[in-house]
């Protein structure tokens, strides 16, 4: 992967919280979320979460991502942000639907610090495959579907799904082939 600037660590027994409306605008953003992404409290307040999306991100993850929160279900994923520096930072992001009074009203994200070797081994591969094939298409959307695409595939040839794949990662599960190299799924 390709980053400008700085990796920006956070502790390990802190945790970035944040929650969103059902848009994903931020209605909530805890001390240690506007420390790591170095904004303050009236810049993020009122806007979409995504201004913190980091490019090398690939929209096939996001794509799952909200197709999975619009089901109403949690999701776990390995989430790569930019600092309003332009530096990023690497999170193990649990994103649960919000209710109240009975009715989904938004999201509540909790990120805690990931496993680096986790992310060097099986996410920054799979995620530069996904990058590479957004980037080799004419256009976002086409992009966007054949990133997810190819993101479903390999959960289908591992005969896995998204959940048990994030679920193995966390878990410490070695993902190693047959001839001794790190897979991209479970």
């Amino acid at each position: 992967m390709n980053y400008r600037g700085q990796e920006v660590f956070f502790d390990r027994n802190d945790l970035i919280v944040s929650k969103t409306d059902l848009k994903g605008i931020l209605t909530y953003a805890n001390h240690t979320f506007l420390e790591i992404a170095g904004y303050r409290e009236d810049e993020v307040i009122g806007k979409p979460h995504n201004m913190i999306r980091h490019e090398n991100m690939p929209r096939g993850v996001f794509e799952y991502f909200w197709q999975t929160l619009k089901q109403e279900q949690e999701i776990f994923a390995y989430v790569v942000n930019k600092t309003k520096s332009g530096d990023h930072y690497w999170v193990l992001a649990h994103v649960t639907p919000s209710y109240r009074d009975g009715h989904h009203v938004g999201y509540h994200s909790t990120r805690r610090v990931p496993d680096p070797r986790v992310i060097k081994t099986v996410i920054e591969p799979l995620y530069d495959e996904m990058n590479a094939i957004e980037a080799a298409t004419s256009g976002h959307k086409e992009g966007t579907a054949k990133s997810l695409a190819h993101l479903t595939e390999l959960m289908n040839k591992k005969q896995t799904t998204y959940s048990e794949f994030m679920s193995s990662l966390m878990l410490g599960k070695s993902l190693i082939d047959g001839e001794g190299r790190h897979e991209h799924a479970a």
